[in-house]
């Protein structure tokens, strides 16, 4: 399962937490039957996640994760299927973390959750969507081992309000 997590300088030292995300996102991709793609996950800082979200989406604030498809227009060529690329702020995640009441680790798993789900198509801007990527979420979140105080099965989208 080819998943390379990159950890910027600016984010500090966090090989711990890379490994714990490459292996969420690997079980990811297996669960979703994509276990021959290629994803890449950077782990990075708030002020850099702030540059791509101005550049990519308009927005020129900090995120908790952006997703990069490789999935849309013409097919890359390439031995191994490129899904695409994970950007997940440590800052906003253990901000996130911490109102929550729930580890940082336990944060950056229901991130991976939300961001490969965002590159294998779903998305939540109609009603319809979000009701069907909080239900793709949820049920990642389920097939994941996790700790058992950890949330196991609210994504992003049930925390916000739900579907």
């Amino acid at each position: 399962m080819p998943v390379d997590v990159m950890v910027d300088a600016s984010a500090g030292s966090h090989e711990d937490l890379a490994a714990r995300v490459a292996s969420w996102a690997e079980q990811c991709l297996a669960v979703l039957d994509k276990a021959d793609h290629e994803l890449a996950v950077t782990l990075t800082d708030d002020a850099r996640i702030q540059r791509l979200n101005g550049e990519y989406r308009s927005k020129p604030e900090p995120t908790d994760v952006l997703s990069f498809g490789q999935m849309e227009g013409e097919p890359f060529a390439s031995p191994v299927p490129v899904l695409g690329d994970l950007v997940i702020s440590l800052e906003t995640a253990q901000r996130q973390a911490a109102e929550l009441g729930h580890p940082l680790a336990a944060e950056l798993r229901i991130l991976v959750v939300h961001g490969v789900l965002h590159l294998i198509g779903h998305d939540h801007i109609d009603p319809a969507d979000r009701a069907a990527m909080a239900h793709a979420e949820n049920d990642l979140l389920e097939r994941l081992p996790s700790v058992p105080e950890w949330p196991t099965t609210s994504g992003l989208i049930a925390r916000a309000g739900g579907p």
